[in-house]
């Protein structure tokens, strides 16, 4: 039969208390190197913007910087495979759109599975859509739009930012709700759809208010509604869609952070909590607030429960659109 003598005990509790304290300490001893934020779109754009300003105020608290590294392409589809399949260790995390909920769907083949290949950790902000129109089309107001449309069938086109974009679905859901429809033109992009439509060859769009805001100040393009619940600081006197009768419309290019898969929960709480503590700063709120952007800010559990939502509201609206990507 196995047994310990005395000076055996003790070592190999020492040693189990040693192991134990070790661990228990791991969590404030996170970060002791630069954590990696891959982001999945081109610098300068509407995402890479909030990103960098969360990133530096947590490099602030935190001690040790946060890099941005941009992975564009394949709309963030690139970025999230890297993230799911990076060392679980909380020392690189993905700064994710919406476009992760939407891709579960709208991708017939994918080489990550959203649901179980990562950590949520935060859902850290939202920015509304606004539904904008070529000046020389000749609506003010919903009601207009949509007769014109009706008057014009055939006639009427939108572009996007992609097949399957939050751009192109969040105009397709209110054509739908209106019981309406137009040509959908599909782009590489925001920049390009917004550079057609304000040269005439679209008549409406909808997209992100921080894109549109330049072309909606210098009156080149005349914003309809915007599709958040209550009304944005940037563009106050345009009315919400749930303001003209489409009750509880809500639609916007929302942000967070995951994690790879088995990432210690210490550590996933330990950047949650950083992230909530940079949202809640009024130096980063009013950064946000000049990009149109709202910040939010939740538990893991929240934004887990928030994903799966999002992918299963979506879901029935990529199949009703008819669009898939290979």
């Amino acid at each position: 039969m196995f047994s310990l003598n005395r000076r055996t005990a003790l070592a190999v509790c020492a040693g189990m208390l040693a192991c134990a304290s070790a661990w228990s300490q791991t969590p404030a001893a996170f970060p002791d190197k630069p954590i990696r934020m891959v982001v999945p779109f081109p610098p300068g754009g509407p995402t890479d913007l909030v990103a960098r300003v969360l990133a530096q105020k947590m490099s602030d608290q935190m001690g040790q910087q946060v890099v941005i590294d941009n992975k564009p392409g394949a709309n963030g589809n690139i970025a999230a495979e890297l993230v799911a399949k990076a060392p679980a260790d909380g020392y690189t995390v993905l700064y994710n759109t919406s476009s992760i909920a939407l891709s579960a769907t709208l991708y017939k083949k994918l080489n990550y599975d959203v649901k179980t290949d990562f950590s949520p950790v935060a859902l850290t902000a939202v920015i509304p859509l606004a539904l904008m129109v070529h000046p020389s089309v000749p609506v003010n107001n919903l009601d207009q739009f949509v007769q014109y449309i009706k008057a014009n069938p055939g006639k009427v086109s939108y572009g996007s930012a992609g097949n399957g974009n939050i751009t192109h679905l969040g105009a397709f859901l209110i054509l739908q709700q209106k019981g309406v429809q137009a040509n959908h033109i599909p782009y590489k992009g925001s920049i390009p759809a917004l550079t057609d439509l304000v040269g005439g060859q679209t008549q409406f769009m909808t997209d992100t208010v921080n894109s549109a805001l330049p072309f909606i100040k210098d009156n080149k393009l005349r914003a309809i509604a915007v599709t958040s619940l209550k009304r944005t600081a940037v563009l106050p006197q345009v009315p919400t869609l749930n303001e003209l009768g489409m009750s509880q419309f809500e639609v916007g290019a929302w942000q967070g952070v995951l994690a790879p898969a088995k990432t210690p929960p210490e550590i996933v709480s330990r950047l949650n909590a950083e992230i909530n503590k940079a949202l809640a700063a009024p130096d980063v709120k009013a950064k946000l607030a000049v990009q149109g952007a709202d910040p939010l800010g939740s538990t893991p559990a929240e934004y887990s429960q928030y994903i799966k939502n999002e992918i299963d509201r979506f879901a029935n609206v990529i199949r009703q659109s008819g669009v898939t990507i290979e």
